[in-house]
Order: structure tokens, then C-alpha cells, then sequence
């Protein structure tokens, strides 16, 4: 599929005077919602979609700064504005009740919501909590060269200028345990939306995330352990970032899950081995 083709299949909805792409598929009574992971998009469920909406109503945004949504320069892409967006896409939505499934940079989103659910502030009833994949633990997580070099407030904005797809390539593929499971024109496409808007002016904002992670770890880590929602974390074993040891770590401390593990995988598990990520998503 190319990114034109799943532009089609979604629609852009106003948050907060910013439009917000967002894909709504499926005729379930049950609703999956999905936050996606960085640099990518909601395009990383594509391949997905078909098996998940056989089970679920399903509503996947792209975050505002990512693929087709807005991307402002003169905005801060804190992780907890990007959890104000979800909750009022979802209430734009009419939703009552859900699922909640989230992929490293979403999984922080996730647990800035599970946060406000533990202090009833949601209108949202969250029924069950499935996590990916995430470095939520970033003490942890096994950064790459180039997250470091973004997330800093001095070097991000001039790695963000000297980005190409060379680059971008190279390092998506070593993410992935079987190399030969990326093809050039799915790189290409998550490149096109990278750069979708100007998205490459805004990159090296999108990746104050992982300072997020670190100043907000009381705060987040402390809502999982609190949390009551049933929980399932769904975890790739060969993720060179978001490691074993975090979910491991997050199985111990979340009160109510269940650790299911995906072997032979990378960080991208729903696009490397979709029908398997599926199949354990859906248990």
C-alpha cells in the first residue's frame, strides 16, 4: 500500500484548531484504539488493519506532528498535549468504551491517560491496556546514536537538517531482526511522511520524548503500578532499543497482566511479522 492510498482511507478531523488524520475502520461493537510509535505514523498498522478490524471497530491517529496530521513549528509536542489530542479525538468520537493499544512513543501517551484514569479524570471507560514495545523504562531503553543526537537541545536541529534517507534507511533496518522483512518501498513511504508538511523542520522537537521519559518517570511508571485496568504486554524479543528487560521489568510492577513474547522479532513487530503480532494482539 503507499501512503497516498491510506491517506485516502482516513479522514482529518479539528483538535484543538489543529487537523488530525485519523484512520476509522471496522463495523465491531468493540473499539481498539491504537497510539502509534515514532518517527513513523498510523501507516506502521497497515498491514494489520484487515485482522485487527475482524475483531474491533478500529481508530488509529497519526500524532500531531507526525505523518499526515499538522506539524506547527510553533508548538511544544510535549507527550502530555499529544495525550489532550487523543482523549479529545475519542470524545469527538463519541467513544465510551475501549481498548488501548500503544507502540513505543505512544506507550508514554498511554501512560499519561492510565495516569488521569487513576485520578478519574477520563470520560473514557479504558476496559483493557495492551502495551508494545515501548521504553517506558528508559533507563533501560538501548538509545541510538541518532535519538541521542536529536533529543539534545544543542546538536538535535542541525542532525534534523543533515537527515536524509540514506540515513533514515540504515537505521530503520537495523531495528528490524529480519532485514529482509523492510522493503525499499515501505521505507519510502514512511520517508514520504516523514517529510509530509515540512516534517523535517519539526523532527528534533518530536524528540524532546525521550527527556519526557525521564523528567515524567514518577508520574507514569507510578500510574502502571496504581493502574487496575487489565493489562496485556505484547513484547518482540529481539528489539535493540525497547529491550527484554523492560517488559519483563513492566510485568513485575503492573498489577493485572499477562506477558505474551513475540520470538525472532524487532521493534517494529506489527510490519515484520503482522499476522503473528496480530494473532498474540487478539488472544
Amino acid at each position: 500500500m503507499t501512503s497516498l492510498e491510506w491517506k485516502y482511507k482516513g479522514e482529518f478531523l479539528t483538535i484543538n484548531n489543529r487537523k488530525i488524520f485519523v484512520i476509522d475502520e471496522g463495523n465491531s461493537d468493540k473499539t481498539l484504539v491504537i497510539l502509534h510509535g515514532y518517527p513513523t505514523s498510523s501507516f506502521d498498522y497497515y498491514k494489520v488493519l484487515p485482522y485487527l478490524t475482524k475483531q474491533y471497530r478500529v481508530i488509529i491517529h497519526d500524532h500531531l506532528g507526525f505523518g499526515f496530521s499538522d506539524k506547527p513549528l510553533d508548538y511544544s509536542y510535549s507527550l502530555i498535549e499529544q495525550a489532550d489530542i487523543a482523549l479529545l479525538l475519542w470524545e469527538k468520537l463519541n467513544l465510551k468504551n475501549v481498548t488501548l493499544l500503544a507502540h513505543d512513543y505512544g506507550t508514554s501517551v498511554a501512560t499519561e491517560i492510565i495516569t488521569r484514569n487513576n485520578q478519574s479524570q477520563l470520560t473514557i471507560n479504558i476496559e483493557k491496556l495492551i502495551l508494545c514495545n515501548g521504553s517506558m523504562h528508559i533507563e533501560l531503553a538501548k538509545l541510538r546514536t541518532i535519538q541521542k543526537l536529536l533529543k539534545n537541545k544543542i546538536t538535535g536541529k542541525w542532525v534534523a537538517k543533515l537527515a536524509n534517507q540514506a540515513i533514515f534507511n540504515r537505521n530503520i533496518r537495523k531495528i528490524y531482526f529480519n532485514k529482509s522483512k523492510v522493503s525499499k518501498e515501505e521505507l519510502n513511504e514512511m520517508w514520504f511522511q516523514i517529510n509530509y508538511n515540512n516534517g523535517r523542520n519539526i523532527i528534533h522537537l518530536l524528540s524532546n520524548y525521550i527527556n519526557e521519559r525521564y523528567f515524567f518517570w514518577n508520574r507514569w511508571i507510578g500510574a502502571l503500578k496504581q493502574t487496575k485496568i487489565p493489562s496485556k504486554i505484547v513484547w518482540a524479543t529481539h528489539d535493540p532499543i525497547a529491550v527484554k528487560a523492560i517488559a519483563e521489568q513492566l510485568h513485575k510492577e503492573i498489577p493485572n497482566n499477562k506477558l505474551l513474547w513475540l520470538e525472532n522479532t524487532g521493534h517494529f513487530p506489527m510490519l515484520e511479522n503482522p499476522k503473528e503480532w496480530s494473532d498474540v494482539v487478539l488472544k
